[in-house]
Formats: structure tokens, C-alpha cells, sequence
């Protein structure tokens, strides 16, 4: 009679023990599923360009939301609960000027970001006058005005062939106008 007690019960044990595994894993994989899809979200967003700040940010949210994940995955619930709280999703969707608003918001962050950096920001001697000059100064360059006239198709090149042909079409001018304007 003893062995058959001892045999029961630990069989009963064994099956109590596996179904309360599955449980609390299938619970566990139900609980932490937005986790993982957000954690998913993330990552798919990491496969499109961005610029390297942008890439920075979502590389700390992936690492967040994984860790997140992996804590939902191995603790219980009380615990999880306890050390992340729970939030409630809305249902409701964004209307397009709350959406506008957020995007726009996290724009003018960035930009107030980099206003504020002034390690990364450049400068340049504002106090100094910037001088542009053309090839040509003075009488020379009105001589050349009065030689030089640009081919129609030249006005707004469509193409790389048409904007090679006025540039080297220019160069060839130019000489001309160098070997004439010098005698």
C-alpha cells in the first residue's frame, strides 16, 4: 500500500507540476505579447533609414523594450506588475492634429536639442564680410557679358549629356575670349 501512495503522489505531483509550468507559461506568453510586438514594431523601424541620432534613440528604445520583454517573459505577474506598473491602452484613435502635434513636437525637440549643443554646433566669423566674385571683374567682365551668349538648350539643362555640353561649350568661350580680349 505504500509504494502505491508514494507512486500516486508522485505522479500527481509530476502532472500538477507540468500543468502548473504550462500555465503559467501560456499566461506568460498572453501577458507579454504587446511587449513583444512593440519590441517587433521597433525593430522594423530600424530596418528603414534614418540619420544617426534617430538611430541612437531607437537603438535605447529597442534595448528598453527588450529588456521589458525578457522581464515579462521570466517573472511572475505580481512581480512584473510591481516593478512596471501597468498602463492602459487607448482605444481611441489620434485625430490627424494630435498626430501632427506629437510629430511636430518631437521635431522641435530635436531642433531645441541642437540649438542647445553648442559642442556639436559649427560656427563660423559672423563679424567678417563674405565676398563672392564672378570669373571676370570690372570692364573685363562686361566684355565678356557682351561675348558670351548661352545656347537656348542651356537655359535649364534636362540632363547630365546637355549640362556636360554647355559646361565644356562655356570653357571653349572662355578661351576665345581670353586669346581675343588679350591682343
Amino acid at each position: 500500500m505504500m509504494k502505491k501512495f508514494t507512486v500516486l503522489t508522485v505522479v500527481y505531483a509530476a502532472i500538477v507540476a507540468v500543468l502548473l509550468t504550462f500555465s503559467t507559461a501560456s499566461s506568460a506568453k498572453k501577458r507579454c505579447k504587446p511587449l513583444l510586438e512593440k519590441l517587433h514594431n521597433i525593430q522594423a523601424t530600424q530596418r528603414k533609414s534614418y540619420s544617426l541620432k534617430r538611430g541612437q534613440t531607437l537603438r535605447a528604445k529597442e534595448d528598453k523594450a527588450r529588456d521589458k520583454w525578457w522581464q515579462c517573459e521570466n517573472s511572475s505577474l505580481a512581480s512584473f506588475k510591481s516593478k512596471y506598473g501597468t498602463k492602459k491602452k487607448k482605444s481611441k484613435k489620434k485625430s490627424k492634429k494630435k498626430v501632427l502635434a506629437s510629430k511636430s513636437t518631437y521635431y522641435t525637440k530635436m531642433n531645441k536639442e541642437i540649438l542647445n549643443s553648442s559642442k556639436q554646433r559649427v560656427t563660423f566669423n559672423q563679424d567678417s564680410v563674405i565676398v563672392i566674385k564672378a570669373k571676370y571683374q570690372g570692364d573685363k567682365r562686361l566684355a565678356w557679358l557682351k561675348f558670351y551668349q548661352q545656347p537656348m538648350k542651356c537655359q535649364s539643362p534636362k540632363n547630365l549629356n546637355v549640362f556636360a555640353y554647355c559646361t565644356e561649350d562655356k570653357l571653349q568661350k572662355q578661351g576665345l575670349f581670353e586669346q581675343k580680349y588679350s591682343r
